[in-house]
């Protein structure tokens, strides 16, 4: 059982850890929001979706997106133009100040953002169904569902520090121009994931 969650801690914090779009999205929130409750619907829908996609890997049912071809370009389809729609929304954002920014984000935003950055996000599937789900395999009843926790409750602890960070980061910023950069860098960041997705759909190999 504690080799189990052991294992599931470290695997799922070595594959959160990289720098990427859902990353940078929970961090961005958390600097520009004027408080860090209005960032929790992005790291609750982060953490949640997360949870799914973990769920699903271990239970073996994601496994069918790796398989129906034509279910993968829909999922990444949408995926990259979200995520083309959302660097762009970023970018474009007010950085004289938090408040601005927040009334330019809602809440609705917020959600729909992180969902699609997480759910359609090659990244995170592949991790969760090529790392997670076969690591996961070689355990069975207790102590698989132990692994699952693991890697679930990093994936939360995960968000909510990269929130607290973020708005830690937004506070030192009086003038604004901090998040301005954190906007630029958050926005080609996302971008270069939208890329990167239409490259894996026009060449999979």
């Amino acid at each position: 059982m504690i080799q189990a969650l052991i294992h599931g801690a470290l695997l799922a914090f070595g594959l959160i850890l990289p720098l990427g779009a859902q990353n940078v999205f929970v961090f961005n929130q958390g600097a520009t929001q004027t408080h860090f409750r209005r960032a929790l619907p992005v790291i609750l829908t982060a953490s949640l979706c997360d949870t799914l996609l973990i769920t699903l890997a271990v239970l073996g049912v994601s496994v069918l997106i790796l398989t129906v071809s034509w279910l993968q370009i829909v999922l990444f389809s949408i995926g990259i133009l979200f995520l083309l729609y959302m660097g762009w929304s970023i970018w474009r954002a007010e950085t004289g100040s938090a408040e601005k920014h927040a009334e330019q984000m809602s809440t609705k935003q917020q959600i729909s953002f992180a969902a699609s950055v997480s759910l359609l996000n090659p990244h995170a599937i592949l991790d969760t169904i090529g790392v997670i789900g076969t690591s996961s395999i070689q355990y069975q009843g207790m102590e698989k569902w132990a692994f699952s926790l693991a890697c679930i409750s990093v994936s939360w602890l995960w968000f909510f520090g990269l929130g607290l960070c973020g708005r830690w980061v937004g506070q030192l910023d009086a003038s604004g121009r901090a998040l301005g950069l954190i906007n630029k860098i958050s926005a080609l960041i996302i971008w270069g994931v939208a890329v990167y997705m239409i490259l894996h759909l026009t060449n999979p190999n």
